[in-house]
């Protein structure tokens, strides 16, 4: 033990010595220094008082902490995956990354029971109408883990992914991204408050992340390999999961919250932020697909179909 206890010392002692630090020093603050509690270390009392309810509604803490938890599980995915663009990694670590971050996925995907049935929906259709134009459309973590994961041409609209599929401007490109036509006016086009709010929060930056990340996406990595013809078959079994987590089952499950809250109306409710539920949503209209490559022409013209009873009928 004593042997031990001198070689730490030893290693404490050139650690601080080469930041012009004294051993004495830091252990005199040691000595001064209290001890770590579990509420000091992960923020208890911040984390808990970070709810604000805009209602006195019973149910609109439910929808806040849920959001607030989709969020910090966001936060754990790009942990996993921006480490991916900036350097070489070999497919094990890929792997590991996408394995996580799956896990991640899983997890909001088995707890979307918290918003689909954990709340009133006579609560709901109230407090909701303080929160406009807020609107989980707006959640620049979910566009940051589209733009780490797929090539940009993957990701712009539908109508004009065949027209930009080798386009290289990335400023072209971001100008015709899918979620822009989420949240715009069907009549004449023009951009609903909450994508103007959003475009000022997180355009430049999106715009940054895209070039940053061009040509070393997720996506464009693993194609590479899948061209060689080296790519692993648990990596490709964990990004074709990620690619249905992500593009098939969580809208899917954001479309059947919508439907048991916002349709069975004499005409359906519009999201507060404007946006076309009916037609954004459902992923056989948009057919994101993070890794096209990975998947037969039949799944892709499938795409999300096999999903939809599974999720809607049961509301």
């Amino acid at each position: 033990m004593e042997e031990a206890i001198a070689g730490r010392l030893k290693a404490l002692k050139e650690k601080y010595a080469a930041s012009g630090q004294e051993l004495l020093d830091f252990l005199d603050g040691l000595l001064e220094a209290d001890y770590l509690t579990y509420w000091d270390y992960i923020r208890l009392d911040s984390l808990l008082s970070l709810q604000q309810p805009r209602t006195s509604h019973h149910d609109e803490p439910i929808f806040i902490m849920y959001h607030q938890i989709t969020e910090l599980y966001f936060k754990l995915v790009l942990h996993e995956l921006e480490p991916l663009l900036t350097s070489s990694a070999n497919q094990e670590v890929v792997t590991e990354a996408i394995r996580r971050s799956n896990r991640y996925f899983g997890a909001l995907e088995h707890s979307f029971g918290v918003m689909v049935d954990g709340m009133d929906r006579e609560q709901f259709l109230r407090f909701r109408m303080a929160l406009i134009p807020a609107s989980g459309f707006q959640s620049g973590q979910y566009r940051m883990i589209e733009l780490a994961s797929a090539k940009l041409n993957d990701l712009v609209h539908i109508d004009n992914r065949e027209k930009l599929a080798n386009e290289l401007d990335t400023e072209v490109l971001m100008n015709h991204i899918y979620w822009l036509r989420g949240a715009t006016i069907e009549k004449d086009g023009q951009k609903t408050l909450t994508l103007v709010q959003f475009e000022q929060k997180y355009g430049e930056e999106f715009l940054k992340r895209a070039k940053r990340s061009q040509g070393h996406t997720i996506s464009e990595q693993a194609a590479r390999w899948h061209a060689e013809g080296s790519l692993s078959d648990a990596l490709k079994q964990e990004l074709r999961a990620f690619d249905q987590y992500v593009n098939v089952l969580w809208p899917l499950q954001h479309y059947r919250s919508a439907v048991r809250y916002l349709a069975k109306q004499p005409s359906d409710a519009r999201a507060t932020g404007g946006t076309n539920w009916q037609k954004y949503l459902p992923p056989r209209f948009q057919k994101r697909i993070f890794f096209p490559y990975l998947w037969s022409q039949q799944e892709v013209d499938d795409w999300g179909k096999s999903f939809v009873d599974r999720y809607v009928s049961s509301v």
